[in-house]
Parts: structure tokens; C-alpha cells; sequence
């Protein structure tokens, strides 16, 4: 099967420079249609599951971080049929501290304008992957040789890509944190002041149950009542304790003491119970190594 991969890059001329050279580089290489902003990127990704995502850092809508953090909660679970999760290629203008964050997860990255050289060691570190996680494994080697049923031997194709899977969430994990606001750069929010008309509420931070992205408005949900507010996840996060308040999705923020139970689904999301609620929230499974028995 050949190889394919996405460009998702606002800026035509670069998005065409870069097709053309992986196309020199790599002519075996299937290019998919170039897409230009993050939220097109997640649904051209999951739509055609390419193998490489080339995601451009700095998009209209979703950033290039915030498109891989909703592909690896939306990724289809591994079974047969599914493809494994895209080898991911920042694209960025970041300065040298943010470069380090990139290397030091093992994610590759390429800097603006790329030179081609660099692209060249970009498209020999994704081929020597590729051919590394095509080379069969233990388990695989030895049904081939006993010759096992075709259900088995579905079974076994499945691995790579849970792996593959949770290699990528583990490095996204450790990516977003590294390229998170410091702690303490910014003060304790401790009321939220939610306007409704004329009227201006004081939300004492202490009674939020959860903050949940809705659009361009944030909603602020106490056991009583909820409220909306025109702020992003983004910049309340830094303002946040996090050791009371986890993040659970990209769009999720929930008080830790307010959950009573989760429950981990076959796909590896987890539905949430909240004290003083009767609905149940969803946890992506990026974030499901916070939920673990003692």
C-alpha cells in the first residue's frame, strides 16, 4: 500500500513548496489535497487516515498542537481495518525553546522557510519508521510459521496500531505540557464575572464544577445553575489550579474532587459522574492516564 500524507498549512506557496518537494524526495509518496486550517485538517485526517501529518503550527482555528490533541481523541479505536495513528511533522516558526520541547519528544518538526536538506533528514527519519514498524514482530513471526486463521492473524495486525497509538498519545502528553503557559506566570483566578445584559455575576471559583468550550464562549457549570463567559480554555488554563481543576478533552476542564466515578469505554474515552449533575461528561483518551486505581 502506497504511502500517504497530508500538508495542512494556511499559506498556498509554502503548502505547494513543501508538496513539491516531498514529491522529488519521495515520489512513491501519495500526497492528499493540501488543507489550510486545523479543524479541516482533523476531518480530511480522520476522513482519509493518511499515514504522515505535515500540521502547520500556527493555523486559523485550531493550532497545529490543538489538530493532533483532537485527532488522538478522535482517532478510531485499533481493529481491523483501522489504520495506525499518523507519524506527526510540526511545521513552525517557534523560537529555540519550543524547538527543544519538539525534539525532546521524539515528535519531528521542521522549521519556516524549510530548507531542503532538512526535509531530506525529515523524509529518511519517517522512512526508517515506517520500515521499522513494518518489520513483523515476534508474535507475528510465529503465526506466520504455524500458520495461523485469518481471525488470528487480524488480531495480531492490531497491535502496531494500539502501540503506534499510545506511543503518539504519550509523546502528545508530554509535548502539550512542555509548551504550556508556565505555572504561577499568571495570578489565581478566584471569581469568575459572568455578564448577562446589564447584570454581572460573581461566580466564586471554589463552587465550579466544570468549564466546557462552546464556540466562542466558555461555560462555567456550577451545581446550581451554569454561566456563559467570552474567554478561551487557553487563557484560563494558566489561571487555574491544576492540581484541582484537570483538563479531560481539549474542550473539557473538571474539579478532580467533583467526579465520582469514571468509566473507561472499548475505545478508551472514559464517561464521567459528577457530584450535584445528571449529566455525564466525556474524558478523551489522551487524558485517561489521570484516571487509574490505587
Amino acid at each position: 500500500m502506497p504511502v500517504t500524507a497530508l500538508i495542512a498549512e494556511d499559506e498556498p506557496l509554502l503548502a505547494a513548496g513543501l508538496q513539491a518537494e516531498l514529491a522529488r524526495l519521495w515520489p512513491e509518496l501519495r500526497l492528499l489535497p493540501a488543507v489550510g486550517d486545523g479543524a479541516a485538517a482533523v476531518q480530511q485526517a480522520l476522513s482519509e487516515q493518511p499515514r504522515l501529518c505535515f500540521l502547520d503550527i500556527r493555523m486559523p482555528g485550531l493550532s497545529g498542537l490543538e489538530a493532533a490533541q483532537a485527532l488522538a481523541e478522535e482517532w478510531p479505536a485499533a481493529g481491523p481495518g483501522v489504520a495506525p495513528f499518523p507519524l506527526l511533522v510540526f511545521v513552525t516558526a517557534y523560537d529555540q525553546y519550543a524547538l527543544a520541547a519538539f525534539e525532546a519528544q521524539a515528535v519531528d518538526y521542521l522549521v519556516k522557510p524549510v530548507q531542503p536538506q532538512r526535509l531530506a533528514a525529515c523524509v529518511q527519519r519517517l522512512q526508517q519508521r515506517l520500515a521499522a514498524e513494518a518489520a513483523p514482530g515476534p508474535a507475528t513471526a510465529a503465526g506466520t510459521a504455524a500458520g495461523t486463521a485469518a481471525g488470528t492473524a487480524g488480531a495480531d495486525a492490531t497491535a502496531p496500531a494500539a502501540a503506534g497509538l499510545e506511543q503518539a498519545l504519550q509523546q502528545l502528553r508530554a509535548l502539550l505540557g512542555a509548551t504550556a503557559p508556565a505555572a504561577g506566570s499568571q495570578p489565581r483566578l478566584s471569581v469568575i464575572q459572568a455578564g448577562v445584559g446589564s447584570t454581572v455575576h460573581l461566580v466564586p471559583v471554589d463552587e465550579v464544577l466544570y468549564f466546557e468550550a462552546a464556540d466562542k464562549y466558555l461555560r462555567v457549570v456550577t451545581a446550581e445553575r451554569e454561566h456563559l463567559i467570552r474567554l478561551s480554555l487557553r487563557e484560563l488554563l494558566p489561571q487555574l489550579d491544576a492540581a484541582q481543576f484537570w483538563q479531560v478533552h481539549r474542550s473539557l476542564v473538571v474539579r478532580a474532587t467533583a467526579i465520582t466515578t469514571a468509566q473507561r469505554e472499548d475505545s478508551g474515552k472514559l464517561l464521567l459522574t459528577l457530584r450535584g449533575r445528571t449529566e455525564k461528561l466525556s474524558a478523551s483518551r489522551l487524558y485517561a492516564h489521570l484516571f487509574k486505581g490505587m
